[in-house]
């Protein structure tokens, strides 16, 4: 089943230039595996050497952060929606 990544602009560089990329997977991490097969370097970047979500990005399917859902193992359906988002701080 299709599922669209979302993908930030610093890691655009990995699809070169492509803000969403379709792949296929039934979960979160299918599509994440998916979409580091077509573009290598990726997964590294979001996913750590524990295979956890990295600290400072966040995953969304549709609207729903995974980290309160199954994480990687969170269900997807032909053409939902996934998100990789960077966190931002800073400020004052």
């Amino acid at each position: 089943m299709a599922v669209y990544v979302k993908i930030p602009t610093p890691l655009r560089k990995f699809t070169k230039g492509d803000a969403t990329v379709s792949v296929e997977g039934a979960n979160v991490g299918e599509a994440l595996k998916a979409l580091e097969a077509a573009h290598p370097g990726l997964w590294d970047k979001v996913i750590d050497g524990k295979g956890k979500v990295r600290r400072f990005i966040n995953v969304y399917a549709g609207d729903e952060d995974i980290r309160f859902l199954d994480g990687l193992e969170t269900e997807v359906s032909d053409g939902a929606e996934v998100s990789i988002i960077p966190a931002i701080a800073g400020g004052q």
